[in-house]
């Protein structure tokens, strides 16, 4: 299966983010803590040069926790500020206003010398489609100031939203880049659900999934499903996922396409379990 995908919105947004990071002071990188380097966006370099950052791994209670400290070791390791949040839950999402004030620390004392006593640090949060910036936002507000979903591409228009009276953030749209170099990117983008399933074969996505699964952390699928052999083919195993889950068609045939929609639903809430699908290549 070859997954490219960057419908037309995407251009517009790119050349929107490009035009908004003029007005902010620091860009929040949100990546998915399962898949760190997927889920950067390549062009963020370019597209923001020696503009302030933090990196913020979401969605870390979907994470292995040991790999997660590993990322974040990487990241401060290359010179760049990193956390892990998990927005839906909130924990530890206050740390970003902590971290982003001790970065700033010395401009508001440069300012309050020239007698400006607030002046508010303007941030741009940007990551690739369901990533999480409509929760983070919210969580960071404290009020549902931007529209969430469990879809890429809910976030659609430029948002700006201010966190008392110190801080104000632009939300952006999530960007994905025209061509996946590697294809394991692509996966792993699909996997999380970046890209809608609608333009994709979920079968063979699930297959491929099972695939990684048995390769990284076996254990996860053969708890779940009470699985007796996982030296099969993936298309086997999958079989017997939809026997266990009852996922029949009249005649007595499996319901391929139900059983994929299983196991692609349960690995993204994390009813699998704790995965990350990226390790640092750290020597």
């Amino acid at each position: 299966m070859n997954i490219q995908w960057y419908p037309g919105h995407m251009t517009k947004a790119r050349r929107e983010m490009t035009e908004s990071l003029k007005l902010v002071e620091l860009v929040i990188e949100l990546l998915d803590a399962r898949i760190p380097i997927s889920s950067r966006n390549p062009d963020i370099d370019k597209l923001c040069g020696n503009k302030p950052r933090l990196i913020v791994l979401n969605k870390s209670d979907l994470a292995d926790d040991k790999i997660t400290k590993i990322w974040i070791q990487y990241f401060k390791g290359i010179g760049k500020d990193c956390i892990e949040v998990d927005s839906l839950s909130g924990k530890n999402v206050k740390t970003i206003g902590r971290v982003v004030q001790d970065k700033f620390k010395e401009r508001n004392k440069n300012l309050k010398a020239k007698g400006i006593v607030s002046k508010p640090i303007r941030i741009m949060i940007a990551g690739v489609p369901n990533v999480g910036k409509s929760s983070l936002i919210n969580r960071l507000s404290g009020r549902a100031s931007a529209k969430t979903g469990d879809k890429p591409g809910v976030t659609r228009g430029k948002q700006w939203i201010k966190l008392g009276s110190n801080m104000e953030l632009l939300d952006t749209p999530g960007i994905l880049w025209p061509k996946f170099d590697d294809p394991k990117v692509g996966y792993n983008l699909a996997f999380t659900g970046a890209i809608k399933d609608e333009i994709l074969d979920t079968a063979e996505l699930s297959i491929k999934l099972i695939d990684t699964l048995i390769e990284i952390c076996p254990e996860s699928i053969v708890s779940r499903y009470n699985l007796k052999d996982t030296k099969k083919l993936a298309i086997e195993i999958l079989e017997d996922i939809g026997k266990v889950r009852g996922c029949m068609l009249p005649g007595g045939n499996i319901d391929i396409d139900r059983a994929a929609s299983i196991v692609l639903d349960e690995f993204r809430s994390g009813k699998l379990g704790r995965i990350s699908l990226e390790k640092p290549n750290i020597k």
